[in-house]
């Protein structure tokens, strides 16, 4: 008979699962499927992300986990914005050490074997809004906003009262020459999803900035 691990190493997606996918795979009762999954965790071969999520241990992954795949698991419906999506980018040189994500719900942090996790919210029309989805060749995808959305949902978050480039350039050292690479359309489409009267304040002083 296989144990989870072997189990979890041909059917996971990425070597991340959940206590629902144990089941699917296991079957048979509760008690039995509880006893594999404690059996894998004493043994080290699973870790346990939070209640009802699990990855394997690294050494029976042929890649190690995608941190900013795992969000997706951790909560959701959420995507990669903030500081994590714009080092993600290339737009930020500092390094980011907590996995910051945009959700609808409340705010919440994970501190979890794998790093930290924080999810905010950002009121919106569509949450999607300039996201793309990214598969990462691991097995496993997570979505990233862009950069431009980015910038917004860091200045609702932290409450910033920036209207124009050079609080961009000089608090978060970014070059003016991305700045000059978004479309108007992005930042019509923007201005038109959220609601924060700061938020549109910023997108229409950095964009009256740009067009200079």
């Amino acid at each position: 008979m296989q144990s989870l691990t072997e189990i979890a190493m041909d059917r996971s997606s990425g070597g991340t699962f959940t206590r629902g996918q144990i089941a699917c795979w296991l079957g048979g009762s509760a008690d039995r499927q509880f006893s594999l999954l404690k059996r894998a965790l004493a043994a080290g071969e699973v870790v346990r992300v939070r209640r009802g999520l699990y990855v394997l241990a690294n050494k029976y992954l042929r890649d190690k986990v995608d941190p900013l795949a795992l969000a997706q698991w951790i909560h959701g419906p959420s995507y990669i914005s903030l500081e994590t999506a714009l080092s993600c980018h290339g737009w930020i040189p500092e390094a980011v050490y907590t996995v910051t994500s945009v959700s609808m719900d409340r705010a919440r942090e994970f501190d979890t074997p794998l790093g930290r996790f924080s999810f905010v919210r950002v009121p919106q029309k569509t949450l999607y809004k300039a996201v793309r989805r990214v598969e990462n060749g691991r097995g496993g995808s997570f979505f990233l906003a862009s950069p431009l959305k980015s910038l917004a949902d860091l200045v609702y978050v932290h409450k910033h009262n920036w209207a124009s480039a050079r609080p961009v350039a000089q608090s978060l050292r970014v070059d003016e020459t991305a700045l000059a690479g978004v479309g108007a359309e992005e930042f019509d489409g923007l201005l038109d999803n959220y609601r924060s009267q700061r938020v549109r304040r910023f997108l229409r002083g950095l964009r009256k900035d740009l067009e200079r």
